[in-house]
């Protein structure tokens, strides 16, 4: 099993994002938007080969996002919504994703086996997401369902007036 740490002030933003191993190393790079139809994420090692991507192939509140690993589709994302939570799963690899989404502490299932566990976590350089994968194979894709559940969080917690009292900050002092 392999740890993956992701500085969590990063993950939401439209900005690269480095994703580093337990030693601190920097293993891949995360880059791309969110926001509209057919924006993706790309995910690459840092040899430049491009390991993983995200696509947002549909803008509705059950969200659909195609998932590529080396440039072939692996599987489609779907977020379905319930009364009680909300429930991800990823057709052709029959993936769930359960637990407690809200606070970064859930994981992702293949039937009984666990493919990853997502926690929250404080180092003395800052907070992380940390994945811990149990096959590195899984990696890629793991880190990019975290980034788009991340996104869906972030933007739920962004109420319409947030944006606008971020804009006018600079008015109240």
């Amino acid at each position: 099993m392999s740890e993956y740490f992701i500085q969590q002030q990063l993950l939401s933003e439209n900005t690269r994002t480095l994703v580093k191993n337990e030693k601190g190393a920097s293993i891949y790079l995360l880059v791309g938007r969110w926001g509209t139809r057919g924006d993706a994420l790309s995910l690459y090692a840092m040899n430049g080969d491009i390991v993983a991507s995200i696509k947002q192939t549909s803008f509705t509140a059950g969200a659909r996002f195609e998932l590529y690993q080396n440039f072939e589709k692996v599987g489609v994302m779907n977020r379905l919504l319930t009364f009680s939570r909300d429930y991800y799963y990823i057709q052709q690899l029959h993936w769930a994703v359960v637990g407690d989404i809200r606070n970064h502490h859930y994981s992702i299932f293949y039937k009984t086996q666990t493919i990853m566990d997502m926690m929250e976590a404080t180092l003395i350089s800052g907070d992380y997401y940390v994945l811990s994968v149990s096959e590195d194979r899984d990696a890629p894709i793991c880190i990019c369902i975290a980034s788009v559940l991340n996104y869906w969080l972030v933007k739920r917690s962004k109420g319409p007036l947030k944006g606008l009292k971020k804009q006018l900050d600079w008015t109240i002092d």
